[in-house]
């Protein structure tokens, strides 16, 4: 067994202080109550626990609904499984274009859909690598499989210690595939939110490269959504955001990046808004989803200025600061951390 990899030793992100007055900024510098008054949708909601958080800088959240409760997150797994395959790569265990998966196929074609696998985690060969974006647990899960050659540390270990432990994650629970198999809460992954929008352990130019679309141009299909020419995903991260069609709506920038799960979870991060959201809601994914995320995103994204520029790439240091705690009183079911 190697040393802890990835800062798995260092500190967590701190607990926020509680909750702060109605008229105080939010994030993306939007009053709490106004963000009050988007998340409110999730009560109309036919799901068994509706949770979702926004993510600002300096790790200021507002959430509404269940952010403690555990469940499934599909394939939002992807997200975390990623980030621990590109810290594995920062550390020299093996690198984007060490031959992995079919013929031809690297760690780069497995990440991006483009390594030519089907859907499922025993899927053939379809493709010729990076012919074609098809999306693929089995994918996913050969990346996986060769950071655990490369390290010698069984996969889930390793995203504890490069992952989990360094933020704080204590509710996520890394045991099932590493394509669509996690579980965790509104809470934890708004802790990993937070390290999309101010990262630490990766330098932000690696994040940047890592969002980035790779194989551009490639036609595919978004599972349970519709086709998109071209269909983007950068490594891990899908990038058709703010298209028409598309689950989370139209109006994020379409510099946002993220991933949906079926079983009714989603996470998204809009570096122009400097913002980021987090739901999980207990329900498997289909119609009803369709029919009530866009219409949310939407609502978020209006709210939400927008920036001309993206943030700096300049290394983050140090933890995400922490408010002081305020007096007063967040509005019924919407919490509020610094």
């Amino acid at each position: 067994m190697t040393p802890a990899v990835g800062g798995g030793t260092g500190p967590a992100l701190p607990a926020g202080p509680g909750p702060q007055l109605p008229g105080a900024p939010g994030p993306a510098g939007v009053p709490v109550r106004a963000w009050a008054g988007v998340l409110g949708d999730l009560d109309r909601w036919q799901v068994p626990h509706p949770g979702v958080l926004l993510v600002g800088d300096g790790g200021v959240t507002v959430g509404h609904g269940q952010l403690d409760t555990p469940g499934p997150i599909a394939s939002v797994s992807k997200l975390l499984t990623t980030y621990a395959v590109v810290i594995a790569v920062t550390e020299g265990a093996l690198e984007l274009d060490t031959p992995a998966g079919p013929p031809g196929a690297t760690l780069r074609h497995l990440l991006a859909h483009t390594a030519g696998y089907g859907f499922a985690s025993d899927a053939a060969v379809l493709a010729p690598p990076g012919t074609r974006r098809i999306y693929s647990n089995r994918g996913i899960e050969e990346a996986a499989a060769a950071v655990r050659r490369a390290t010698g540390i069984p996969f889930a270990t390793y995203l504890t210690e490069a992952v989990l432990d360094p933020l704080g994650m204590s509710a996520t629970d890394p045991s099932g595939s590493p394509a669509h198999g996690y579980a965790s809460t509104v809470a934890d992954l708004a802790s990993f939110a937070a390290e999309l929008l101010a990262p630490r352990l990766l330098a932000p130019q690696t994040l940047a490269a890592t969002v980035e679309v790779a194989f551009p141009g490639l036609v595919g299909l978004v599972p349970g959504v519709g086709r998109f020419d071209p269909c983007d995903w950068g490594l891990g991260f899908e990038r058709n955001f703010g298209r028409p069609g598309h689950w989370s709506g139209s109006d994020l920038s379409v510099d946002a990046f993220g991933h949906f799960g079926g079983a009714g979870s989603f996470l998204w991060v809009d570096p122009r808004r400097r913002l980021a959201a987090v739901c999980l809601t207990g329900r498997e994914f289909g119609r009803w989803a369709l029919e009530v995320w866009p219409p949310l995103c939407d609502r978020i994204a209006s709210a939400a200025p927008v920036s001309g520029l993206l943030p700096s790439a300049a290394p983050a240091s140090g933890l995400l600061p922490s408010a002081a705690p305020a007096s007063g009183s967040s509005p019924p079911g919407v919490r509020v951390t610094p």
